[in-house]
């Protein structure tokens, strides 16, 4: 086995990784991430890591080249430092969407990600809730996919009607997603969102299948990213009847009038993780709830170091 447990970020979210730090009870590596005055990334590892197992957490989201560039350098970095293990520890997994070739002479950005994260010289990937799960096996190298349900169930339990909720799925594509949250939860069925997506970012939500009418309602997600698609599924819901309109995801990306959307929207109250910095998006936003997904990605580095079970979180 290697030696102890290293853990590096970049600049993408550290406040999530100094939470994941604390719950490992060791410091951050000292790890320097800058810029040069052209704008090229300069890393450079201020401690000793050879022969150790090293994790490099950081989330491939806005801005996502500069840090992608960060992982992809500092994972080059470690491997010429001789680290034991490299694991990157990828909370958000940019790219995500582009996982095949949907229309001509389009790249499978994705894949293109997965062979920069192991030419770099990852030895293992670690991620959250993968906008694809076929993603994985773009990776020639193993891949922990981790899920946010417990974070999410936990706070759903305890707050809304205890369990007694139509989860509903935002497209056809969500429902096995929202099947296996709603087996979780007493009492709880599910519903599905009917929609017609015409052009990137832009959909017309159609109609709802299941019975909402008179019942809490909660809209499940992996992303959120313009918020277009969850307002008009909280309208529609309402609309057919629905007593209260929640939203769930993993990942916020909340781009563009993502914000605006929601605080205008019925939604009554909007739960997402940290696998994202929100900044002062949670200021401005009153309706979101952020929970912190740092006991997940600590117990299960602890377990990838130790070579136990990380299956076993989530039975």
């Amino acid at each position: 086995m290697p030696k102890e447990i290293k853990l590096l970020t970049g600049n993408s979210n550290k406040s999530l990784a100094e939470e994941v730090a604390e719950y490992l009870r060791i410091s951050l590596s000292d790890t320097w991430c800058k810029r040069f005055s052209d704008g090229e990334t300069h890393i450079k590892i201020n401690e000793n890591v050879r022969g150790h197992d090293t994790f490099v957490l950081q989330s491939t989201s806005t801005p996502v080249n500069d840090n992608m560039m960060e992982l992809l350098l500092i994972i080059d970095a470690l491997k010429r430092a001789s680290a034991g293990r490299i694991t990157a520890v990828i909370p958000y997994y940019g790219y995500a969407r582009q996982d095949r070739k949907a229309e001509p002479r389009v790249p499978i950005s994705s894949k293109l990600m997965a062979d920069l994260i192991e030419v770099a010289g990852a030895n293992r990937v670690l991620t959250i809730d993968l906008h694809a799960g076929q993603i994985q096996g773009f990776f020639n190298i193993p891949v922990d996919h981790l899920y946010a349900t417990p974070v999410l169930l936990d706070y759903v339990m305890n707050n809304y009607s205890n369990g007694d909720i139509v989860v509903v799925s935002p497209d056809a594509g969500g429902v096995e997603r929202a099947r296996a949250f709603a087996n979780r939860l007493p009492k709880s069925t599910i519903a599905i969102i009917d929609k017609r997506r015409e052009v990137a970012n832009v959909c017309t939500v159609m109609n709802v299948i299941g019975d909402v009418r008179g019942k809490d309602t909660l809209i499940l997600d992996d992303m959120i990213d313009t918020a277009g698609t969850t307002v008009q599924a909280a309208e529609v819901l309402k609309k057919n009847g629905a007593r209260r309109v929640y939203a769930a995801c993993t990942h916020a990306v909340l781009s563009g009038p993502a914000v605006e959307r929601i605080n205008n929207s019925v939604l009554e109250e909007i739960i997402v993780t940290n696998t994202i910095p929100l900044g002062d998006k949670i200021a401005t936003c009153p309706k979101i709830r952020v929970l912190s997904v740092a006991y997940l990605l600590g117990e299960s580095i602890e377990r990838i170091h130790e070579e136990t079970s990380i299956s076993s979180l989530f039975v």
